[in-house]
């Protein structure tokens, strides 16, 4: 990819061109390297094909959905978006169930879970017990310079081309316990999304 952008560089005398595409071309490869080497490395680990957390860090958990590598190697290409969807839905209640069961009572009392969110809405994160807290600038710039990667997987989720509104984004929090005392609805809720 980044030839191609050299050879266009130099057949429009655009020199600048490479410089402007090596991020583009990074933020798109890098779940292809950082996700298998931060699994293998027991940097990341996946409670579900599409939920992944870091490691736990003084009692708080960050939580990831799943990345553009995830996306590309577990959504089945036969199914339509609403399929996709659900199917995402569910491997992340499914995730955060595991993840809950992972932990006994008292570890899950000082444990708290954090993420950043463009798909999820307030509504439905209060549902599942989590509360909206103000998303840092650094969180902001992430999503932002990864925009072109998170643009393809949201595209390949709702099958179709379709534009993330990273300024609708949210972060939210959850005690471990929540999560656990949460736990029928969130069964309930996952085997209503195999239907």
């Amino acid at each position: 990819m980044f030839l191609g952008f050299v050879v266009i560089a130099l057949i429009l005398e655009w020199y600048f061109l490479p410089l402007f595409a090596a991020p583009l071309i990074l933020s798109i490869l890098a779940p292809f390297i950082d996700t298998p080497q931060g699994k293998k490395q027991d940097k990341l680990i996946y409670y579900s094909p599409l939920f992944i957390t870091e490691k736990d860090k003084n009692g708080k958990i960050i939580i990831h959905g799943g990345t553009l590598f995830d996306y590309y190697y577990v959504i089945d290409r036969n199914w339509n978006g609403k399929q996709r969807i659900r199917f995402i839905l569910k491997q992340y209640i499914l995730g955060l169930l595991n993840l809950s069961e992972s932990f006994n009572e008292n570890e899950a009392d000082e444990i708290t879970l954090e993420g950043t969110s463009y798909i999820l809405n307030e509504r439905t994160a209060e549902k599942l017990g989590f509360q909206k807290k103000r998303t840092n600038f650094l969180q902001q710039f992430i999503l932002t310079y990864n925009y072109f990667q998170i643009l393809l997987a949201n595209s390949i989720a709702k099958d179709k081309l379709s534009f993330p509104a990273i300024g609708k984004v949210n972060t939210y929090t959850v005690t471990l316990s929540a999560i656990k005392q949460n736990k029928n609805f969130l069964k309930q809720l996952a085997d209503k999304l195999e239907d």
